[in-house]
């Protein structure tokens, strides 16, 4: 099974996703951004690192706030969800396709990787939208 960790990122009442690269596994959907964990790394500090790699941005991690098992076809994903809070930087594609600030009624719409569609469905996001 693979771990993974992913940021809820909420900024003026939007959240913020990424869409993956075409070439990578779920290619060209949308995610919640974040990545593996490497061994012996802590996920919060995976999740630090992830988001300096992926969008060049510095930003605190704060307790876990939900985690899905999902079956893709080839593999098991164990992915955790943290709130995160940016600090400095100004989210930019920079190991992803794309970025965008969603508002909670606009995150139907876009088309998310398994793992991700569920934790969006269960709604626990919504109470750090408070």
């Amino acid at each position: 099974m693979l771990t993974v960790v992913a940021a809820v990122v909420i900024r003026g009442g939007r959240i913020m996703v990424c869409q993956r690269r075409p070439e990578a596994h779920n290619g060209l959907k949308w995610e919640f951004p974040g990545g593996k964990l490497e061994p012996g790394e802590a996920p919060e500090d995976a999740l630090a690192r992830e988001l300096r790699e992926e969008l060049g941005v510095e930003a605190a991690v704060g307790r876990i706030c939900d985690a899905v098992l999902h079956r893709y076809p080839d593999r098991d994903v164990l992915l955790l969800f943290y709130p995160c809070r940016l600090l400095r930087g100004e989210p930019r594609a920079l190991d992803c396709n794309a970025v965008a600030w969603a508002a909670p009624d606009e995150l139907p719409g876009y088309d998310f990787a398994g793992a991700d569609k569920t934790f969006i469905e269960r709604e626990h996001w919504r109470t750090l939208m408070e």
